[in-house]
């Protein structure tokens, strides 16, 4: 489930006011979205609408009474359900427990109390879907070990991938320059049933307009000037694999169309010839175009776009997932070590600092070209501050306009403390929104905060009404 939708919530009975207080106060915040039924209609309005959450009201009758939450449980072993006990329940809460309640609210009910034991059922129901969701991505890395990445958009572009690349579904895969559209390229190729096959790749920015042509549908000789012998294109030569047109977006419009129509009929006519060619090959695209921006200036054609994009991946910039920044770094020291001759051992704190304020303009490629030329002019053991370039040492100001005064001696696990309190205190401790921003997982969030000693501040606690003080005489 997305992390930022409402969750089910189903009640059960007739509210009074103190809960719908409280179902007011997390309806406003998006926490919930509600619907109602009475105990007869809990199985149809779950099988209807598939609940997170029951909220049962009771009424002392045995109708909504912990054998009939029992019985709704077992129907039901994913959604938590809170209970309103009646005021003249005799029950002690841990027989409501013992059927599968999540959470026991006496009456009378304080809807700060019931938002609460509310939220808390919510935080497990998104826990249990991002526990499982993580599970279904532990060995997506394993499988794509050529992508160096364990933030949250790369796992998710890792599951992506292994869901698509058995298909034969065109694949569009949008991206800023040096983000590794290619790698996406070459991992659904390599996890296709076209793996044996040829992969064929052209970038229609590397070669002159008038050329590209020639090479995808190749000629027959004396078709023009210089074509001496036959020449086959990489459409023939991709039979049976795959082919990437990188760039699809400096392709002419003319040929746009002629591709749409060797998509459309799977078959060819190279340059020169009277007879057509059959053709099999699974067709992947890359660009790092604003395919908004191309379609309305005409650089791209939308017919075509709609046949390319049955499947559009994204690859996330460098400054998207700045928690794979370390990896990325080792992983380049020791290509480059080995390739150099030398045996750096890591990068120091203050380096690591000054990359990570970096922006990435030039993303994998550039820190790449960063970690190659530190490796070829560092002194010491560690990669410091003076082996990286200008364009990196130069201190970064933030977007909110001030620089950061973290000192450049702060460790790795300063750097990560004030990255955690910062997204906090942007979203007022709200953790889930605050996790979207880091790119981590709740659970990963909580474990953190652990490690670093951060705990939410505590919340203002509400004033009765016998607390407030009444207005002084006139």
């Amino acid at each position: 489930m997305p992390t930022d939708a409402p969750l089910r919530l189903l009640m059960v009975g007739v509210p009074d006011a103190g809960i719908r207080i409280g179902l007011d106060r997390l309806q406003e915040r998006r926490v919930v979205d509600l619907r109602a039924t009475d105990a007869d209609g809990v199985e149809a309005a779950s099988e209807a609408w598939a609940p997170d959450i029951l909220l049962v009201i009771g009424s002392g009758r045995a109708v909504d009474g912990p054998e009939a939450l029992r019985h709704w449980r077992q129907h039901l072993p994913e959604t938590d359900a809170v209970v309103v006990r009646p005021a003249d329940d005799s029950l002690r809460a841990a027989e409501w427990l013992r059927v599968g309640a999540f959470a026991v609210v006496s009456r009378p009910v304080e809807a700060d109390e019931l938002a609460e034991e509310l939220e808390r059922a919510a935080e497990r129901v998104r826990l249990r879907a991002e526990n499982r969701q993580l599970r279904r991505q532990l060995d997506a890395p394993r499988r794509f070990p050529e992508m160096i990445g364990q933030s949250k958009k790369m796992l998710e572009l890792y599951e992506l991938v292994g869901a698509v690349a058995g298909s034969d579904a065109n694949i569009l895969v949008l991206g800023e320059n040096g983000t590794g559209k290619e790698l996406i390229a070459n991992a659904v190729h390599t996890h296709s049933a076209r793996a044996h096959g040829p992969f064929i790749k052209i970038n229609c920015a590397a070669l002159p307009k008038e050329l590209i042509e020639a090479e995808l549908f190749g000629y027959r000789r004396g078709a023009f000037t210089g074509a001496f012998t036959d020449k086959a294109g990489l459409l023939a030569m991709a039979e049976g694999g795959s082919l990437l047109l990188d760039e699809i977006g400096e392709m002419p419009s003319y040929l746009q169309a002629k591709l749409l129509r060797v998509l459309q009929e799977r078959e060819f006519r190279p340059i020169g010839s009277d007879r057509s060619v059959r053709v099999d090959f699974r067709l992947i695209c890359a660009t790092n175009v604003d395919v908004e921006a191309a379609l309305r200036d005409g650089r791209l054609r939308e017919d075509l776009y709609f046949r390319i994009n049955t499947i559009t991946m994204r690859v996330p910039a460098l400054r998207e997932r700045l928690e794979d920044l370390a990896p990325l770094c080792q992983h380049f020291l020791g290509l480059y070590n080995a390739r150099h001759g030398r045996n750096l051992r890591g990068v120091s704190p203050a380096a690591y600092h000054r990359l990570m304020q970096h922006r990435w303009p030039g993303n994998v490629r550039e820190l790449e070209n960063v970690i190659e030329r530190g490796v070829l002019v560092a002194r010491g053991p560690d990669l410091q501050p003076d082996d990286l370039p200008d364009s990196v040492t130069a201190l970064a100001t933030p977007a909110g306009g001030a620089p950061d005064l973290l000192p450049a001696t702060a460790t790795l696990a300063a750097i990560e403390r004030m990255a955690i309190l910062q997204a906090l205190q942007r979203t007022n401790w709200n953790k889930q929104d605050a996790a979207q921003q880091l790119g981590l997982y709740r659970p990963t969030l909580y474990s953190k905060m652990k490690k670093h000693g951060i705990t939410s501040p505590p919340r203002p606690r509400r004033r009765l009404a016998a607390e407030v003080p009444s207005e002084p005489p006139a």
